[in-house]
């Protein structure tokens, strides 16, 4: 008698893709913008708003086909970054109506334009532009990895990026600064594109020569310093941000970049010492620029003494107004609708609209804010420490790294806890190139998380291993 025992070969086991834990989180990014929206028209006009429906149908496609796309295309992606990025968008679209309301504004904007147009619908049509570009991120980048091709093309391309914005006809000055330019109607801000394609060039840069740069001379006060011919990078990036600051008076960009540059070159190289050469050098380049540029020194005084300066100089007054807008928010705010803080004018639906956050909502708002970008962030640093190829963790660091400078250089200029930088706030502010270059930032970071969770494919079984006979005598 014999036993005949048939095995197979089971593969790798798979890994949960998380999908449904982000369709339910979708479900309330779409759900709090609606009652707030709700919560805003109950405020101005007592009802509520006749818009509110199609605006939270129109939200909620929006996020359904966004979801569509990852679930289809990206199973293994990181399932915080859509819902929160959604929650932050359509609270901006909710901001941006609320303004909108402010009777000020709208005979401010027939003064100066001679007629009044809502911003509300044309940021909805960014959105959904913004989703478009999203899903085409995703669906036509299957690898990453591809971009690493890419490297010195990239560092040609924001380069032209950059220089944009100064050439006469083309570029648009801006409440001081000349980051804008105006292609057919539309105004464009090149700068947020840039730091995406900026960041390509970087970490394949840094790829490669991060063994090089990494390599020390001497020792000084306890840290390693890098060889003379190895400062050639950082020199080359920081005599770029200080062109920036001098030709389009735009302090903000030009500490994203450099400030991009020397966090990756840290990531590359674990050398304290270049992060501390990168704030020595930052700081002499801010001093030496500010010290013969007129459009900084305005800024840094009404950083310093914003009320001194008020009734002289519109930056004094509009930080002097944004820190008034903060302190009558108080901790739990004003509610949705009941502040001031249109009075600071155009600039509320830029870099100030934060201020309207901190009135309406105070600091528990402001913190929830701060909070929810602080995940985005979070997530990033985790999608560049589970990347399994060294391009993809300086490109998700860099990434990471770009965002969480731009939160900080907007919050801390409004919250006057460093000079005014002009740049927007991710998600909230009005504007189409911002919503446009942030969600294609936030489809990068899932790519690079889905490549990063999903399972290596099984090895081929051999054929001995498909079927085991196992005879035993009687």
């Amino acid at each position: 008698m014999s036993v005949v025992t048939n095995t197979t070969t089971i593969g790798a086991i798979e890994l949960p893709s998380r999908r449904n834990t982000e369709l339910m989180l979708l479900v309330f990014a779409v759900v709090i913008p609606i009652f707030a929206y709700a919560n805003v028209g109950l405020a101005i006009h007592g009802e509520l708003p006749p818009g509110m429906l199609a605006y939270g149908g129109g939200l909620a496609v929006l996020a359904g086909l966004a979801h569509f796309v990852v679930r289809r295309y990206a199973k293994y992606a990181d399932p915080l970054l859509l819902p929160i990025a959604t929650l932050l968008n359509g609270l901006g679209c909710v901001l941006i109506w609320r303004l909108d309301q402010s009777e000020r504004l709208q005979n401010l904007a027939k003064r100066s334009f001679g007629a009044f147009s809502e911003s509300a619908p044309r940021q909805m049509m960014y959105t959904a532009v913004a989703i478009a570009l999203f899903a085409a991120v995703l669906l036509l980048m299957k690898d990453h990895r591809t971009l690493q091709r890419f490297t010195y093309i990239s560092m040609a391309a924001s380069l032209v990026l950059l220089i944009l914005p100064v050439i006469p006809g083309l570029g648009a000055d801006v409440f001081g600064a000349k980051i804008w330019i105006s292609v057919a109607g539309f105004s464009i801000q090149p700068g947020e594109f840039a730091k995406i394609v900026i960041a390509v060039f970087f970490a394949g840069y840094l790829m490669v020569k991060r063994d090089a740069l990494a390599l020390a001379s001497r020792r000084f006060m306890g840290l390693y310093l890098p060889r003379g011919r190895d400062l050639g990078p950082i020199l080359m990036i920081w005599a770029m941000s200080l062109l920036i600051l001098v030709f389009e008076n735009d302090l903000g960009t030009s500490l994203l970049f450099f400030g991009m540059f020397v966090i990756m070159l840290y990531v590359a190289t674990e050398r304290t010492s270049w992060i501390v050469i990168g704030l020595l050098m930052s700081v002499g380049g801010a001093v030496v620029v500010g010290t013969f540029a007129s459009h900084v020194q305005a800024r840094v005084n009404a950083w310093l003494d914003p009320f001194g300066c008020y009734n002289t100089s519109g930056a004094c007054e509009q930080v002097g107004q944004s820190i008034m807008s903060f302190g009558s928010g108080g901790v739990l705010g004003t509610g949705w609708g009941q502040g001031n803080s249109d009075l600071i004018g155009f600039a509320a639906n830029s870099d100030f609209i934060f201020s309207t956050v901190g009135e309406e909502l105070g600091l528990s708002g402001v913190m929830a804010f701060l909070l929810l970008y602080g995940l985005i962030i979070e997530r990033g640093v985790r999608t560049a420490l589970a990347a399994r190829d060294p391009f993809g963790k300086l490109f998700a660091i860099g990434l990471s790294g770009a965002f969480s400078l731009q939160i900080f250089v907007v919050a801390g200029g409004v919250m006057g806890l460093i000079p005014l930088t002009g740049m927007t706030m991710p998600f909230l502010a009005s504007g189409g190139s911002s919503v446009l270059a942030n969600w294609a930032l936030i489809g990068i970071l899932i790519r690079i998380s889905d490549t990063a969770r999903r399972p290596a494919p099984a090895p081929a079984p051999s054929p001995d291993s498909e079927m085991t006979q196992v005879v035993r005598p009687s």
